[in-house]
């Protein structure tokens, strides 16, 4: 089941830190862009939580821009439940919910060392694109976008 929750609920913190931890080794932290709990918590934002038998597997967030597009945030799932599709059922989810807010373009940034994720935004039809917003050109920063479909 995925569903917006609080990241501050209970397991979930432990997901978050967990994907913290996972992007602390990859990254040095000026090419990490966290969003922290406080920010996770905002009205702009939308956060999902996928889980199984109530343990949360995966997460991924909405983040709606004021200049008018989504952004996908905080995905991960953990290392026990890969491979089992929840990364692109977050994603999907994520996207239907942007979709329903009439957002019509959704943006990312990933690392360049993380290519699973790359693949998964490239199978669903992300492709690479200039920074955006507050970021700034990072050789460890990959920019993707997605125009999403008309209703």
């Amino acid at each position: 089941m995925i569903r917006i929750e609080d990241p501050r609920d209970d397991g979930v913190t432990e997901l978050i830190a967990a994907l913290d931890s996972y992007l602390c080794s990859l990254y040095p932290p000026q090419s990490n862009h966290f969003l922290d709990l406080e920010q996770l918590s905002r009205p702009e934002i939308r956060f999902f939580v996928a889980r199984r038998g109530g343990a949360p597997l995966a997460c991924g967030a909405l983040r709606i821009d004021a200049q008018g597009y989504g952004e996908v945030k905080r995905m991960y799932v953990a290392p026990p439940a890969r491979g089992q599709g929840l990364g692109r059922a977050i994603l999907a989810r994520i996207e239907e919910q942007a979709a329903r807010e009439g957002l019509r373009l959704m943006r990312l940034e990933t690392g360049v060392r993380q290519a699973e994720a790359i693949a998964l935004y490239r199978s669903c039809g992300y492709v690479d694109c200039d920074p955006f917003g507050d970021y700034r050109p990072d050789p460890l920063s990959r920019f993707m976008e997605k125009r999403l479909p008309q209703a």
